[in-house]
């Protein structure tokens, strides 16, 4: 699936518990401006590291009236345990059956080591007001990342 392709629609029907609620859906969304980065997995260093820096400006996207929203195929539980150990910011959504990720495009073949597996793909998605999906960043490196988001957001 292109990026092409989904910029500009809409964000896919969800419903899904998180850290904050017992369930988020898509209609929940509408009205706000939304970040949602989806990472592979909670309490890993890259993930960690993404999570604290997203965190640590969430108080900047709330000035430009965005929310933030990690994702992961991770339970909720581990979800909890992972917010609580470093006292994350953003929300977490639980996404076990890669329902969400996978419309998103982010569950993806990767290689490692000449063997080949599915996985989830380091992704950020910009959605506006009518939860249309207007910015996409893809194979996204942590160092830098959450400063590039904001610097799109604010000329947005």
């Amino acid at each position: 699936m292109s990026d092409n392709f989904l910029v500009g629609r809409k964000l896919p029907n969800f419903n899904l518990k998180t850290t904050k609620r017992d369930t988020l859906t898509d209609s929940n969304l509408i009205g706000n401006r939304n970040i949602i980065f989806i990472y592979p997995k909670n309490d890993t260093s890259s993930c960690t590291k993404e999570n604290l820096t997203f965190s640590e400006n969430v108080k900047e996207f709330e000035r430009l009236k965005i929310n933030v929203f990690g994702l992961s195929k991770d339970s909720i539980e581990s979800h909890l345990k992972f917010t609580n150990k470093y006292k994350l910011e953003v929300e977490l959504i639980s996404d076990p059956d890669i329902h969400l990720i996978t419309q998103l495009g982010s569950w993806v073949k990767k290689s490692m080591y000449g063997k080949e597996y599915m996985g989830v793909e380091r992704s950020t998605f910009l959605i506006d007001e009518d939860n249309n999906i207007s910015e996409i960043w893809r194979k996204v490196k942590v160092n830098g990342h959450v400063q590039n988001v904001l610097d799109i957001c604010n000329k947005k």
